[in-house]
Parts: structure tokens; sequence; C-alpha cells
């Protein structure tokens, strides 16, 4: 499948290891920088989807994104796993479920740039999914910054080209012995330092985790094209 995100904002928090291990599948390692475990909101808009060599498909070719995330391992190789990703389209939401068998909710959200503001607002609408809602603006804090550094942290936070998925339903109490692994492929991460004017949100503690302290490291991103290749099974 091939996809552009764009208007994509990294917000990470450090976070104690112990609160994020049970999240993840017992043969699933959570990554670690420097001992510290790290949880990241990331919103975003997905556009010009379609598979490898067809055709975008109606109803499914653009849409707002906003996923929860942690970074974890598996025989060495890094990779993102998500708690949750709010997205607009029913039909996406189904098929990513369906698919790549990730925990896709469905929302309604707005993104939206004026003037060198990035506006969100999100409000989960899927049925039986704990309610969460989100709404906030960021602008770029300075120029770009240079490629990010193997080693840094914030090449440990962004430069991540696979997903680690156990199923749709990631919630602790139903996470079972299968382990997919999908990769990514796009060109690194050109960002920009970047600056909140509002937060609020409860998409963190819809997970019954705890808000998260302090304010977040925040990574505003410019656009790029991904391909996604097809998940491997790691775990029967």
């Amino acid at each position: 499948m091939l996809q552009r995100w764009s208007q994509l904002l990294f917000a990470h928090w450090p976070v104690p290891a112990e609160l994020l291990r049970p999240y993840l599948p017992p043969r699933l390692t959570l990554d670690t920088f420097e001992g510290q475990a790290w949880l990241g909101v990331v919103p975003f808009t997905m556009s010009h989807i379609r598979p490898l060599g067809l055709p975008a498909v109606p109803g499914l070719s653009a849409l707002h994104e906003l996923n929860v995330r942690t970074y974890a391992t598996f025989d060495g190789v890094p990779g993102v796993w998500f708690l949750s990703l709010d997205a607009t389209s029913a039909l996406a939401v189904w098929a990513a479920r369906t698919a790549f068998r990730l925990p896709y909710l469905r929302c309604r959200m707005t993104l939206r740039e004026q003037a060198g503001v990035f506006s969100a607002a999100a409000e989960r609408t899927h049925r039986g999914a704990a309610p969460a809602t989100f709404r906030a603006s960021w602008e770029a804090a300075g120029p770009p910054l240079p490629p990010a550094r193997p080693g840094s942290l914030v090449h440990f936070l962004t430069e991540r080209y696979h997903l680690y998925t156990a199923g749709p339903d990631a919630r602790p109490a139903r996470l079972g012995r299968s382990l997919w692994r999908g990769t990514l492929a796009h060109a690194p991460w050109q960002l920009r330092p970047a600056r909140l004017l509002e937060w609020t949100s409860n998409l963190v503690e819809s997970h019954g985790l705890p808000t998260p302290a302090g304010p977040p490291l925040l990574h505003l991103a410019e656009a790029v094209d991904v391909r996604i290749l097809r998940l491997v099974k790691l775990i029967v």
C-alpha cells in the first residue's frame, strides 16, 4: 500500500517502563532509551492511499488519524507498538483491523493548518471502545533540524520502520499469543521543533494510564510518501 503522511506532530513523554510493559504481549520487549520508556501521541493526515499497482479506492484515499504509541523490539528489530489508532474513515478502520490486525477505532476528527498554526480536534465514536476526546494546536518553534543522528533520542523516537501487532483488540487483558510485524519504507523524517498553543486530551487516560507528567517533547514533521509492506507472522 502507498500513502502520504502530512501535518504530522510527534508528541512524546517519558513514562516509567513498568507502566507500559503490561500493554505488550509477553514475548515483545518494551524498547527504552537509556532505561526510559516513551509514550507518544501522533495526529496527522493520511492521503493518496492506494494499493500497490492499483488506483485509489473511493472512501479509502484520505483520512485523519490520531494514534497512541510506544516502542518495542522483537529479535532485536525496533518498531512501533500501538495502543490505539483513531481514524475518520469507517471503511478504512474496518480494512486496517481486518488486513493489518491493528487496533484502529472510528472517530470524528478535523486537522487543518492556517498561517502556520495547526489545529486538531477529535472524538472517538467506536462502539464498545473507551470514550476519548482530543483538542490541540501547535506551530513550528524553530528552523528545520539536521537529520536525526543514530543513537540520539530523536532518532529513537521517530526513525521507526517496523510496527508490531497482536490483533485489533490491544487491551492488556485481551493480548493473545499471535504476533505480527509490518515494514514501512519512507525517506528519513525532516523535523522541526514545535510549541503547543493548546492541548486538552484524555486519549492516554482512555487506556487506563495516568496523565503524562510535564510538557511533551514536540517535533513537527514534513510530509513523507510511505510504502507499507504486508505483515509477517512471528508467533502463532
